[in-house]
């Protein structure tokens, strides 16, 4: 008899189009319009959110009224797991005294990347996310590590496990214990995501991992499921597969989340989020943003969704 895979019964989904999503969009999108989108998130039964980043406005003009969407909308955001993205200690400052409860930092795998986003080497750019952890460490405030070009970096190519080994040691001695990977620009490939986790998950058996699967070379899906396979149950997606990296070449989008939702419930495994709802926020996204997306769904709708059987027709000679 086949061995049956043994996959999670139940994952959180956390939703980053308001951040991840709308940094890529170089034309100004309204407040109250990027308001609207987060309220109209919630109502798909997203359990978690990513809803801004308090990044300079220089660096990412569209998200410069971070403050003004999150007081807007955080007393109605009850039973979400709302999270924002803090380069910082001023960023940390600004998101903390918005209403935000837990936070994010920024943080690349490998120098390249790390000095094209932050003008710095990795190490460096590490130990200067301490005072975020000592203030939010005064305040109750839960932070999350991440790391960009997790798998692979445009400029420097794949990202050997043991540099992730290094960084996540250094995040777990200031306290994390939940560290987002991220596939910034869709290079990594199911058998390197297997292997990769299933080697940190030995050396960190503390450590929650959340995958960020952007689909630039379509392999999100096939990601997602190698990293089911090692008992992962938290994911990044964006709604339409809309967003990317301002600061990495040729950046696309995180994988679908009505595409991820879509595959994941057709599996058997819960996500708690309606998957017509978020197919009809996706499509009124796409129409608000007048930007293009990558999401099967939209494209081909559920498996679920039949067509009407056809008839047979006459032939002509009959």
């Amino acid at each position: 008899m086949d061995k049956k895979i043994l996959l999670p019964k139940k994952v959180t989904i956390c939703e980053v189009a308001p951040r991840d999503g709308l940094q890529a969009v170089s034309d100004w999108i309204q407040t109250e319009d990027k308001i609207k989108m987060v309220k109209s998130l919630v109502q798909t039964g997203i359990p978690s959110l990513e809803i801004t980043s308090f990044v300079h406005p220089k660096a990412i003009p569209q998200l410069k009224d971070a403050e003004e969407v999150v007081t807007s909308v955080v007393d109605q955001l009850e039973g979400v797991d709302v999270r924002a993205l803090v380069p910082n200690l001023r960023g940390a400052e600004r998101a903390v005294n918005a209403g935000v409860k837990k936070l994010k930092t920024m943080l690349s795998a490998t120098d390249s990347h790390s000095l094209s986003n932050a003008n710095d080497t990795v190490a460096n750019a590490q130990e200067k996310l301490t005072p975020i952890f000592e203030y939010a460490d005064s305040r109750n405030i839960t932070v999350m590590g991440s790391i960009s070009v997790a798998f692979g970096c445009p400029f420097e190519g794949t990202v050997p496990v043991e540099r992730l080994i290094e960084i996540i040691k250094r995040y777990v001695d200031m306290g994390v214990r939940e560290i987002s990977l991220a596939d910034s620009t869709g290079m990594a490939q199911p058998v390197q995501v297997y292997d990769t986790l299933g080697i940190l998950k030995e050396e960190f058996p503390q450590v929650a991992y959340s995958m960020h699967f952007h689909n630039t070379r379509g392999a999100a899906l096939a990601n997602t499921f190698a990293a089911l396979q090692q008992g992962v149950t938290l994911y990044d997606s964006s709604i339409a597969g809309i967003g990317g990296c301002p600061y990495l070449p040729n950046a696309t989008g995180n994988v679908a989340t009505e595409d991820l939702v879509h595959m994941l419930e057709e599996m058997g495994i819960h996500t708690n989020v309606n998957l017509d709802e978020v197919i009809k926020v996706a499509k009124d996204t796409l129409d608000l943003l007048k930007v293009k997306g990558d999401s099967y769904m939209l494209t081909a709708g559920p498996t679920s969704r039949l067509h009407d059987k056809p008839t047979r027709q006459k032939k002509i000679d009959e």
